[in-house]
């Protein structure tokens, strides 16, 4: 039995590898230098820059400059907003009642009588519906 020798030396099992971010830690890097392993340092091509993120954005801006286009919501037209308001008036229902007939908020009433809403055709269906009356002209 005296040529048999124990190995003291620890195992060690499943021992992750060092992710990413912790062999760039700067800890990392210094015990690398001191033991004196090699060390990779790699220049980015943009770093420090903004150019990524100003690069293609120029054909776009004079695109947006030479357009002269005057862009506006379609708004209600007032025949539309006197056509509602007559219609409801001549039902004796409040804006409140109206909205609530055609299962939308009072305030949707309140902007189509006003002109400030969009133009749905969906809601002028469901008030011609509700009014017995027709709203559009010819479409």
């Amino acid at each position: 039995m005296a040529g048999i020798t124990q190995d003291w030396e620890p195992v060690v099992i499943r021992k992750k590898a060092p992710t990413a971010a912790a062999r760039k830690d700067e800890k990392a890097v210094n015990a690398a230098r001191r033991v004196g392993a090699e060390i990779e340092t790699v220049k980015k091509s943009n770093a420090g820059t903004n150019k990524a993120a100003s690069s293609g954005t120029t054909l776009n801006t004079r695109k947006l400059d030479e357009d002269t286009e005057n862009l506006a919501h379609e708004k209600v037209p007032s025949e539309l907003k006197k056509a509602i308001m007559q219609a409801r008036m001549d039902k004796k229902l409040t804006q409140a009642q109206l909205a609530q007939m055609i299962n939308e908020k009072p305030q949707i009433i309140q902007e189509y009588e006003s002109g400030k809403a969009i133009p749905n055709q969906q809601i002028i269906s469901k008030l011609e519906r509700a009014l017995g009356a027709k709203l559009r002209g010819k479409k």
